[in-house]
């Protein structure tokens, strides 16, 4: 790989600033000074037509006057002047762009403006950041191009931010608090390059340990996540969210779009994307700094260690409000503790060694604690009493955990008399935290990263038990409300969607008259329940529309009557009176949940799950989560909810089938994932108990597509098994060609190990031995909206072996992309590498992309000879004779 196509922005050898100045409350004075001030050893060419000099610098008048290449231009003058300068820029073929300056200003037509931006890129290729841009700063290249006041300290941790301001602050903030950046980076308005884009260079910069981000709305969701998932595969990234997203426009018709925010969608998109979110400043830091010690983390039990019971206490309160558990230590551990402690010790957890606590003390408490199986982490305080020894102890905190797979954390609570403890811990493995509260939270938040990581891994596949949908039958029914121009299916119409996906839902007959109702009972097994069927009837039992436990023909034809009489005088506009027969589901065991779904105007559709019944505004319980999802995101939700306990065996009432449940939610998240017209669903009340689950009641809004089913619907790319192929070799070997998963790590390490040195070279163009840990994550945990990757496994399930894999990302302009591919040495010659690159190009044209390319050595005959087989024109490359390009137009 070539360098990043942003890292012009980054590491630019030349920077051109238009609207220079040397007018110290001008934006242009300060992007010069703190160009200059940073010590910045590239070129810089201020451009301004009212000055001759600055500062007696020279100045140019335009940006056409500069003879030389300039790789970097940001521009600080009136938004009105904006495309006009973007156009002298495009003609000197300049590809990178900053624009501080901001569009929402008096007088501005700031939509025109962005506009004609966008034509720009469009037309040119053009890379634009902003506008409303703070600005952007590598310290380590003594590169510092924001308007800010604030010297940046270099350090491991990146900025990314919406908010100038916000950007300001968190760097006064950190140099207050000691702490460096790799990279800091302002978007503003994000009208050509977003936070995805950023993060993907973030994700493979080296300089960049960890990311933090301040986010304000998300224009792209799919390139968002896209970009959070690649970086955080390889780096924590800690993120505070500020504001809401617009409300759709669209009316809310349902109990789930009611008590489903988007706020809650947010938060289970970026816990899907492996992300930990925080609500302040001072938390965004916390989780920073203790995500930057590489912990691993196998569950949250925490010990607390202690010279004072107070703080002790405190700590335990905030861990119970973060959802971290106290852990509970054993009675080998207590009996160890006993025996090397002082009597005056209290050895329950929190474990409080007293004032007159000796480094030695604290040293065998903390060994003791991190031997014990049932604790995941150790947290240790001190506060500044009389016999207490802040610096000793923190040295003997330090060679302990240095010996310590498990994550040990410490706050020394005071001023002057801990500060040499707390400059100790500032060079060791140990994270220290000015407050105990600081110190659980960023505990939570450790603990938070480690579930996070295992949902980002989660690539939900279907499973071979899930019996195929009927989705003929739903586009029927779907068709057929389009054609009459509704939106809102009938409770018949979406419980026979709800059964086409096997959702199991109870038996429903809709009828019309009274003696309609009377012959259709015949089907059906007393007791009954009358339902009216109304669309715009959106709470049947709150206007008396539902009547239960109808035992017989008489009582159904004098309730039918009830009914009937109830919508004449209510609803007399009513050409149709519509009632439902439903089979009664009798359980004394029933459980009533709410399942459904909502369309989120940004991450598209996401799941909920709570309790149900009439009082779910009251109750307010959810769980969200973006589709497609697998058992174990499905698990994840059940715990995470009060409905999951509310299954659990209690009193009188035995264990309620949670497995049921977690099958209509597997259904559920196929249907919407495969049917894009369905925006909003409610199942409520799902029944679940010992016996299964049954949908009850149900309600489907549905709205037209404007594009084909190609998951555009959806924030996350499921897993595309429908590119997966099957093959029998000349030799007899049966193969599969698919798409890559996360699991075939293992594979892919072993399979770069087993190739030749030649095919090592061929496949990456310099020598290398094996896979990194970081490439094989980037190489098996991929985006399958941006890029593809396809292995050949041979068809062994007790020891599969991959022959081969091919793969393409897409380019920065949307559509082009470049290929890779390399077979095994001992397959070569069977035709591997044809069906590779065919797999590569159907999916490629599939994607709508207009062109694959590659870089082939020109000693590489075989691949060359591949290349023209399958249509591909070579073409040199200037200057390097060792290299060309081949080119297939699709």
């Amino acid at each position: 790989m070539g360098p990043h196509y942003l890292s012009d922005f980054f590491q630019p050898k030349s920077v051109a600033i238009i609207g220079a100045s040397e007018r110290a409350d001008s934006v242009g004075c300060h992007l010069l000074n703190n160009l200059r001030s940073a010590g910045y050893r590239g070129r810089v060419y201020p451009v301004n037509d009212k000055h001759a000099t600055i500062n007696g610098r020279p100045v140019y008048a335009a940006i056409g006057d500069i003879d030389e290449t300039i790789d970097l231009v940001v521009i600080a003058t009136p938004a009105q002047t904006i495309p006009s300068l973007l156009k002298q820029c495009a003609d000197q073929g300049i590809r990178s762009v900053v624009i501080c300056s901001s569009f929402q200003r008096p007088g501005i037509d700031a939509e025109a403006l962005q506009q004609q931006l966008l034509a720009l890129v469009r037309q040119t290729g053009m890379r634009i950041m902003g506008p409303n841009c703070y600005g952007l700063a590598r310290p380590a290249n003594y590169f510092n191009l924001t308007y800010g006041y604030d010297e940046i300290k270099n350090g491991g941790l990146a900025l990314l931010s919406q908010s100038g301001a916000v950007c300001s602050a968190i760097i006064d903030w950190a140099r207050s608090q000691d702490i460096g950046f790799s990279t800091v980076v302002s978007i503003g308005d994000a009208e050509d390059i977003d936070f995805g884009e950023v993060l993907d260079f973030l994700s493979i910069d080296s300089r960049t340990r960890s990311i933090v981000m301040y986010v304000e709305s998300v224009h792209n969701a799919r390139r968002f996540l896209s970009g959070l998932k690649a970086a955080a595969s390889l780096k924590p990234i800690v993120l505070i969210k500020a504001g809401r997203y617009q409300s759709s426009a669209q009316a809310v018709m349902s109990h789930t779009g009611r008590t489903v925010g988007s706020g809650d969608v947010f938060d289970a998109a970026i816990a899907r994307a492996g992300v930990v979110r925080v609500n302040s400043i001072a938390q965004l830091f916390s989780a920073a700094r203790i995500l930057a010690h590489n912990y691993s983390l196998v569950d949250s039990r925490l010990a607390i260690i202690t010279n004072a019971g107070g703080p002790g206490v405190m700590c335990a309160d905030q861990a119970e409000e973060a959802g971290i558990q106290i852990a509970e230590l054993s009675a080998f551990t207590v009996a160890r503790l006993k025996q090397s402690l002082p009597e005056t010790c209290r050895l329950d957890n929190p474990l409080n060694l007293q004032g007159d606590a000796s480094a030695e003390h604290f040293r065998m408490a903390l060994q003791a604690c991190l031997a014990d199986t049932k604790v995941d982490g150790v947290l240790n305080i001190v506060t500044p009493q009389a016999l207490t020894e802040p610096t000793q102890i923190a040295a003997a905190v330090i060679d302990e955990a240095a010996i310590s797979s498990k994550p040990v954390l410490a706050s020394w609570t005071g001023g002057e008399k801990v500060q040499p403890g707390r400059a100790l811990f500032a060079c060791s493995k140990v994270a220290h935290f000015n407050t105990p509260e600081a110190a659980v939270d960023a505990f939570s938040f450790l603990a938070q990263y480690r579930r996070n990581q295992i949902l980002l891994k989660q690539i939900p596949l279907p499973s071979a038990q899930q019996p195929e949908p009927d989705i003929d039958s739903v586009y029927r029914i779907i068709d057929e409300a389009q054609r009459q121009g509704r939106q809102q299916l009938s409770v018949y119409e979406s419980k026979q969607i709800l059964a086409a996906f096997h959702i199991p839902v109870n038996q429903t007959a809709v009828t019309k008259t009274i003696g309609e109702a009377l012959q259709v009972s015949g089907q059906f097994q007393f007791p009954l329940a009358l339902k009216i069927d109304i669309p715009e009837v959106r709470h049947k039992t709150d206007i008396g529309g539902v009547r239960l436990n109808v035992n017989n023909v008489q009582e159904l034809a004098v309730q039918y009557a009830e009914l009937s009489a109830l919508l004449a005088t209510r609803y007399p506009h009513l050409e149709q009176i519509k009632i439902n027969l439903e089979s009664m589901v009798q359980s004394a065991s029933a459980r009533e949940l709410m399942v459904g779904m909502v369309t989120d105007p940004v991450f598209g559709p996401a799941v909920s799950l709570g309790m149900g019944g009439t009082l779910v505004e009251i109750l307010q319980d959810k769980v969200v989560a973006l589709p497609p999802l697998n058992q174990y995101m499905i698990e994840q939700m059940i715990a995470g909810s009060k409905a999951g306990r509310y299954l659990c065996r209690f009193r009188h009432l035995p264990a309620a089938n949670s497995q049921a449940l977690v099958e209509v939610l597997l259904n559920l998240s196929t249907l919407v994932s495969e049917i894009p017209e369905v925006i909003e669903l409610e199942m409520n009340p799902l029944i679940v108990d010992e016996g299964g689950a049954v949908a009850v009641d149900a309600q489907i809004r549905i709205q037209a597509q404007k594009q084909p089913r190609s998951y555009s619907h959806m924030a996350i790319h499921p897993y595309p098994l429908e590119l997966t192929w099957h093959y029998q070799l000349a030799n007899g070997v049966r193969i599969c060609i698919r798409p890559i998963r996360p699991e075939d790590a293992v594979l892919e390490q072993d399979f770069v190990k087993r190739l030749s040195e030649r095919s090592r070279y061929f496949r990456f163009m310099q020598s290398i031995q094996e896979l990194t840990p970081e490439m094989v994550v980037r190489f098996t945990q991929i985006d399958y909206d941006r890029e593809m990757a396809f292995v050949v496994v041979t068809e062994d399930d007790r020891m599969p072996n991959e022959l081969g894999v091919g793969r393409y990302m897409i380019n920065p302009d949307a559509y082009s992309a470049e290929f890779a591919i390399v077979v095994s040495d001992d397959c070569q010659g069977f035709g591997i590498g044809v069906k590779i690159m065919s797999a590569l190009i159907d999916a490629a044209r599939t994607k709508g992309l207009r062109q694959l390319e590659g870089e082939v050595l020109t000693v590489n005959k075989a691949m060359l000879s591949l290349a023209k087989k399958l249509g591909f024109r070579i073409q040199p490359i200037e200057d390097d004779y060792a290299v060309v390009r081949v080119i297939k137009d699709l």
